[in-house]
C-alpha cells in the first residue's frame, strides 16, 4: 500500500477540518470551495454552523425538473460540512441550501459555485439524447443518479438525462470504476495522465478525496487488447485488465495475468499466457492472499490449442467477475472461450458452465456441469458483464449478460457480427437447462454490433442499462435504458470519441449514495 495521494491531500483535509471547527462560518456567510480536492471539478464543499441542530437539503438547479439534482443530509447537527455534486461546467451554479431545524424552522441560502469549462477532450464529445422518458428512468431520489461512462482510458464522467456532463474526474481511469459497500468508489488509475501503466487502485469519494491507494507490481501487466479487424492503438498497459469486485470481508478480487507473458525466461516459449488469473487483494495490507490460475481448473486443451496473440496465449480473456453474496459463488465471463462459468470461490467446486463447445469435446469430469440451452435460446459469443440478478434462487437462477455475439471460438458463426444484445437467462441448476427470458438489441442489427466491449446493468426499478460500447471502430458508443418489457426509455448516442475513449461499461450510480439508502445499491 501507499499513502502518496493521501499525503498530497493532507493540507487540504486540514484546511476543511479547521473551517468546520471555526466560529467564522455560518449559514449567512458559509465557507465555499469548488473542486475541493483538485480532482473533481464539478463538485464543491460548503461548511457552516447553525445555532440549532438542523438538517440540510442541497439543490443544484438543472435545465429541466428531471435534471435538477437534490439530496437531503438527514442528520440533525450544528456543524455542517456539505458535499455538493452535480454542478454544470463553465458556469456559475446557484446552489440552494434549505436548512430545517429540529423545531421546524426553515431557512434558505443560495451560494454561487463557479466552475471551469470542460477540458477540450471532453468538450469535443458529441452527445445526442434521442429518447429520455424520465418518468420511467431509474434516476434515483432527487434525480441524483447519473449515467457514468467508464472508458477504456481517459477521464470517467457522468451525464444526466439530457446528456450534460455533471461529474468528471481529472485523473484518467481504465475499466474499473465501482461503487463499494461503504459508498466510496474503487477505480484503476495511473501515477499521472502521461504515465504508460495503470497500476494504482484507488478508494476515493466523488469529491476526489483518496482514502486508500494500492500500488501494483508491473510484473503481471497486459497490453491493451485488440486485433487486426478491431484495432486498439495504444502503448499503454495495465495490471488489472478488466474487473475488480469486493468480497464481504472487504478484500478485492482482481482479474490479472499470471506473469508469464513478460518472463524473460519464456521469451521464446509458447508457455506465455495472459488474462487468465484471479487474485485476492487484502484491503488492509495490500498483499495478495490468494491466486486462482484457471489453467489449473480448466482442461489443458483449452490453453494449449490457442495460438499466440502478440506475446502470449490470450486463451481465456476473463472480462468480468461477479461475487454472489448468498452462496459465496463467483460467476466468471470468458470472452475468448465464449463461455460463462459459475463456481464456488472457497472450494472452486463447479456449479455450471455455459458454453456451446460440444459436450463430447469436454473431459468427462466436466460434462455434468454443462448447461444445455432450450430451443430458441442462444449461446453467447464474446460476452461481457455477466451477473446474477437479485431475484435468483436455489432453483431458478437468472443470469444477465451483454452478448456481443461475436464467435471468438465457439460462438454461433451464423449470427456472429449481425447484432449485439443484452440478454437474461433462467437457469435450472438441477436439470442444467437454460432458457432465454428477456433480450434487447437484436432488432438494432449491425449498426449496434459491438465486437469487443459492452455491458448490461440491472437497475433498482427493474430496468436494464445497456452499453453498445464499440461502434464504428470505436468512434461511437450507444447507451440505452430499457424496461423489463423491452420499452426504450433512454437512448444516448455518443460520437467524436478520442482514441480509446469509447465506453467500456455504462453504470447508473448515485452521486449521494450515503443519503439514498437501499436505492443506492448497485448490481455488478
Amino acid at each position: 500500500m501507499s499513502t502518496t495521494r493521501q499525503d498530497s491531500q493532507k493540507a487540504l483535509v486540514a484546511t476543511y477540518q479547521k473551517a468546520a471547527t471555526s466560529n467564522k462560518y455560518w449559514l449567512s456567510s458559509p465557507y465555499v470551495k469548488v473542486n475541493p480536492y483538485k480532482r473533481s471539478p464539478l463538485t464543491g464543499l460548503v461548511i457552516f454552523q447553525t445555532s440549532e441542530a438542523s438538517k440540510v437539503k442541497v439543490t443544484v438547479p438543472g435545465k429541466t425538473a428531471k435534471t435538477t439534482i437534490s439530496t437531503t443530509y438527514k442528520s440533525y447537527t450544528t456543524k455542517h460540512s456539505i458535499p455538493v455534486m452535480g454542478l454544470y461546467a463553465g458556469k456559475t451554479n446557484r446552489v440552494k441550501l434549505t436548512v430545517t431545524s429540529k423545531s421546524g424552522k426553515v431557512t434558505t441560502k443560495t451560494v454561487n459555485m463557479k466552475t471551469a469549462a470542460l477540458p477540450s477532450n471532453l468538450a469535443k464529445i458529441k452527445f445526442n439524447v434521442k429518447t429520455a422518458k424520465t418518468s420511467k428512468m431509474a434516476l434515483g431520489p432527487g434525480n441524483d443518479k447519473l449515467t457514468f461512462l467508464v472508458r477504456t482510458t481517459h477521464q470517467p464522467f457522468g451525464v444526466d438525462a439530457k446528456g450534460d456532463i455533471r461529474w468528471y474526474s481529472t485523473d484518467y481511469n481504465q475499466h474499473v470504476f465501482k461503487q463499494l459497500k461503504n459508498n466510496h468508489i474503487l477505480r484503476l488509475a495511473k501515477k499521472n495522465n502521461g504515465a504508460k501503466v495503470y497500476n494504482e487502485i484507488l478508494e476515493e469519494d466523488y469529491l476526489g478525496r483518496v482514502y486508500k491507494q494500492y500500488d501494483l507490481s508491473t510484473e503481471t501487466h497486459s497490453a491493451n487488447a485488440g486485433n487486426k479487424k478491431y484495432p486498439v492503438k495504444s502503448d499503454e498497459y495495465t495490471l488489472i485488465h478488466h474487473d475488480a469486485v469486493q468480497l464481504p470481508n472487504g478484500n478485492y478480487l482482481l482479474t490479472v495475468s499470471d506473469g508469464t507473458e513478460n518472463m524473460t525466461s519464456r521469451k521464446n516459449s509458447k508457455k506465455r499466457y495472459s488474462e487468465d488469473t484471479i487474485v485476492e487483494l487484502d484491503h488492509k495490507t495490500g498483499k495478495i492472499t490468494r491466486v486462482i490460475d484457471f489453467k489449473k481448473i480448466l482442461p489443458a486443451s483449452m490453453y494449449n490449442n490457442t495460438k499466440l496473440t502478440g506475446n502470449s496465449r490470450d486463451w481465456l480473456h476473463m472480462n468480468s467477475i461477479y461475487y454472489d453474496q448468498k452462496t459465496g459463488d463467483i460467476v466468471v465471463s470468458s470472452r475468448n472461450q465464449d463461455m460463462v462459468m459459475r463456481l464456488n470461490y472457497k472450494t472452486l467446486k463447479w456449479r455450471w458452465i455455459y458454453s456451446s463447445k460440444t459436450k463430447s469435446s469436454w473431459p468427462k469430469a466436466y460434462r455434468k456441469y454443462l448447461l444445455t440451452a432450450d430451443k430458441g435460446t442462444p449461446y453467447t459469443g464474446g460476452q461481457h458483464a455477466a451477473i446474477l440478478l437479485p431475484n435468483s434462487t436455489s432453483t431458478n437462477q437468472y443470469l444477465q449478460v451483454f452478448d456481443n455475439n461475436i464467435a471468438v471460438t465457439y460462438g454461433d458463426k451464423k449470427t456472429s457480427g449481425k447484432y449485439s444484445q443484452g440478454i437474461t437467462y433462467r437457469i435450472n441448476p438441477k436439470t442444467k437447462k437454460v432458457k432465454k427470458v428477456q433480450s434487447y438489441g437484436a432488432s438494432l442489427g449491425t449498426g449496434n454490433f459491438s465486437p469487443i466491449i459492452g455491458s448490461n446493468r440491472y437497475l433498482y426499478n427493474g430496468n436494464s442499462l445497456l452499453d453498445f460500447g464499440y461502434l464504428s471502430l470505436g468512434t461511437k458508443s450507444n447507451i440505452r435504458e430499457v424496461t423489463k418489457n423491452g420499452d426504450l426509455v433512454y437512448n444516448l448516442e455518443m460520437s467524436n470519441l478520442e482514441n480509446k475513449g469509447y465506453t467500456y461499461r455504462a453504470e447508473r450510480f448515485s452521486l449521494y449514495p450515503d443519503n439514498d439508502g437501499s436505492l443506492a445499491k448497485t448490481y455488478e
